[in-house]
């Protein structure tokens, strides 16, 4: 009689597993680890902000209010606590999204200020930082489109029938993806070349 028991059971979950359980599982996890790396590129570039405005500084006293704005900028991307969660609340994730673009224009205007400074572009460690701040940028562009990437195919699984069931079961629901106001701009990095 006892075996009887555990045959529907058994059933059941054969069933949760053709309904998408386990790849909602896989999909989940490997938005996490998208996440983790987009996070890991944006803290690459937040450890290279110091040093790029120390060496902007040296040459460019006279555009303080720029210098202000990069470390102010840089500060409230910081202040952000990147946690896992953070994938799960839009709102959350809108704000972190904000303060990363105000990051972006902070370094953005800063970069054109150093166009007035030719001895800051000649400058052997602005140059070196120049290359790893463009390199940086183009690892977040990378990053953030393969997290896009999993999170549409986690949002698919999410809301396409049977594995929407089990979502809605186990209290799986979408995650918010990167919007930005010009699309086209996502596609490519700030320039950061001032003509060697």
């Amino acid at each position: 009689m006892k075996n009887w028991r555990i045959i529907p059971l058994l059933i059941a979950l054969c069933g949760l597993s053709a309904c998408g359980y386990n790849r909602l599982q896989v999909l989940d996890e490997e938005i996490k680890a998208n996440w983790a790396e987009v996070l890991n590129q944006y803290q690459r570039r937040a450890d290279l902000v110091p040093n790029l405005v120390s060496v902007v500084k040296g040459y460019a006293t006279h555009e303080q209010e720029v210098l202000e704005g990069v470390a102010q900028a840089r500060s409230r991307a910081g202040s952000i606590a990147a946690t896992p969660e953070l994938i799960n609340d839009e709102a959350a994730f809108a704000r972190f999204q904000q303060a990363q673009q105000g990051l972006s224009s902070a370094l953005s205007r800063l970069l054109v200020v150093a166009e007035n400074y030719p001895q800051l572009k000649a400058d052997g460690l602005f140059q070196d930082l120049q290359t790893q701040l463009e390199g940086t940028e183009n690892r977040i562009t990378t990053a953030r489109r393969r997290y896009i990437e999993a999170v549409k195919e986690y949002n698919i699984a999410v809301r396409s029938f049977p594995s929407n069931l089990t979502a809605m079961l186990f209290g799986h629901h979408t995650k918010p993806t990167f919007a930005v106001e010009n699309e086209a701009e996502i596609s490519k990095a700030p320039k950061v070349d001032f003509g060697k």
